[in-house]
């Protein structure tokens, strides 16, 4: 049966291969179900609401990718859209509760499914020169490594030079490096699933150790579930004039749609799945992110994005559908393993070596820009340059659809870019400027 509905031989993978790379995802972003909840709560949305809404906004939407478009990329609420939810959208207005700001994401998610049944999203990503899809993909690498290093105490905040090299005496660092030179060794040694296996390795260690503890135990009753916080979709549609929350919603419309766009590029591009500068199924594959934002903001969770996180799994061998299967399967036992899946989740040196050791595959792609050709490689660079720095993909995604026509038009070649990425570079410019992001 998953011979048949995935085509695992046509992907040249097995059962056992996508299985490992689905534990090998969830892991590296099993981290949401606790981060998530943490940051919707500074907005006052209660804690349980948001643990049970993230769950199911990543089950739908990652489960939507796995049996209509065939993809091992994960989707779940995506960071740094929930930060903005939370500070920006309901923390900067004392007349916007979150149960308005969940309608107007409700709102979003109702418009990016109609944008997602046009052929506009598939024009939108022909649209984009390879040039700056190879410039995702690299970038997109250099930002999960940077948060591998960050998350780890690797790399921490310095107050003159921004970042500066963290106590590499303190334990969660030494363990971090541990579970890295092991990784590595295994990497280095051609081990089947070194990533899942350098990923277990480290958490004996750190169980055996004393740095994982299970002090609320390993499974709890699930909490209740509420859907529609934001009163009914009609309500959702009014509030949004009423507030005059039109930035807000092109706000959530215009992010989501580059962050799942660029990071669906680079991680197709990782597995090889994009052919003559085309992606797939891609129409399912979009859809996938616009059902799971409006299925979560019923529930009530910020918008969702694809992962990066997915390409750790492409690294372990994950080519199909399977992987993310498993990865849903998984998401739905943590109704019931909350205080496990916290206590894993909540520690950095199992999952940050991964995610440093994917950054360096994706760098690769680096190799395919046009160095030469500097009007087609200084907005690939600056994509690469801004991603981690500024630790949003489509601020980074956003510079280089702005510089890439500019540069074009002054070597008078302005009728070789795609209309569409004129249009989009006039729409980056005012959300850049004028919208808070």
């Amino acid at each position: 049966m998953f011979q048949k509905w995935f085509r695992l031989q046509e992907n040249n993978t097995n059962v056992k291969t996508e299985i490992l790379a689905g534990f090998t995802t969830f892991l590296t972003m099993a981290y949401i179900i606790v981060v998530n909840p943490i940051i919707l709560s500074d907005a006052g949305v209660p804690f349980d609401q948001v643990f049970i809404a993230t769950i199911i906004a990543t089950v739908v939407g990652t489960l939507w990718m796995a049996l209509f478009a065939n993809y091992p990329i994960a989707i779940a609420p995506g960071m740094g859209l929930n930060a903005y939810f939370a500070y920006s959208v309901v923390g900067a207005n004392d007349q916007i509760g979150y149960e308005i700001a969940f309608g107007a994401v409700f709102v979003s998610g109702i418009i990016f499914i109609i944008l997602s049944l046009t052929p506009f999203r598939e024009k939108l990503i022909e649209a984009i020169p390879s040039n700056l899809k190879h410039g995702i993909t690299a970038g997109i690498g250099l930002f999960i490594a940077f948060i591998g290093l960050r998350m780890s105490g690797l790399i921490v905040s310095h107050p003159d030079n921004l970042v500066a090299l963290g106590d590499l005496q303190s334990p969660p660092v030494v363990l971090t490096l541990i579970g890295l030179a092991i990784t590595i060794i295994f990497m280095a040694m051609n081990i089947n699933s070194a990533l899942f296996l350098g990923m277990i390795t480290t958490a004996v260690i750190a169980f055996f150790t004393g740095h994982l503890t299970f002090t609320e135990g390993l499974a709890s009753a699930p909490p209740e579930i509420e859907w529609f916080v934001f009163g009914s979709p009609l309500e959702a549609f009014t509030n949004v004039f009423t507030y005059s929350l039109y930035a807000v919603v092109f706000s959530f419309l215009l992010v989501t749609i580059f962050d799942t766009t660029g990071t669906m590029i680079g991680v197709a591009e990782q597995a090889g799945f994009v052919k003559n500068n085309k992606m797939p199924r891609v129409r399912q594959a979009l859809l996938s992110d616009a059902i799971a934002k409006t299925i979560g903001s019923i529930f009530g969770t910020s918008p969702t994005s694809a992962y990066v996180e997915s390409s750790s799994g492409v690294a372990a061998g994950g080519r199909t559908g399977l992987t993310t299967v498993t990865v849903s399967i998984l998401f739905t036992l943590t109704i019931f393993f909350g205080p496990a899946i916290s206590a894993i989740s909540g520690l950095p040196a199992i999952t940050s070596p991964v995610l440093i050791i994917v950054g360096s595959f994706m760098l690769g792609s680096v190799a395919h820009v046009k160095w030469q050709e500097f009007d087609e490689a200084f907005p690939a660079f600056l994509i690469i340059l801004s991603m981690p720095l500024t630790s949003s993909i489509a601020t980074g995604i956003a510079f280089g659809f702005i510089s890439y026509p500019i540069m074009k038009v002054v070597k008078g070649k302005a009728k070789t870019v795609h209309p569409l990425v004129y249009v989009f570079a006039v729409l980056f410019l005012i959300q850049l400027v004028f919208l808070p992001h």
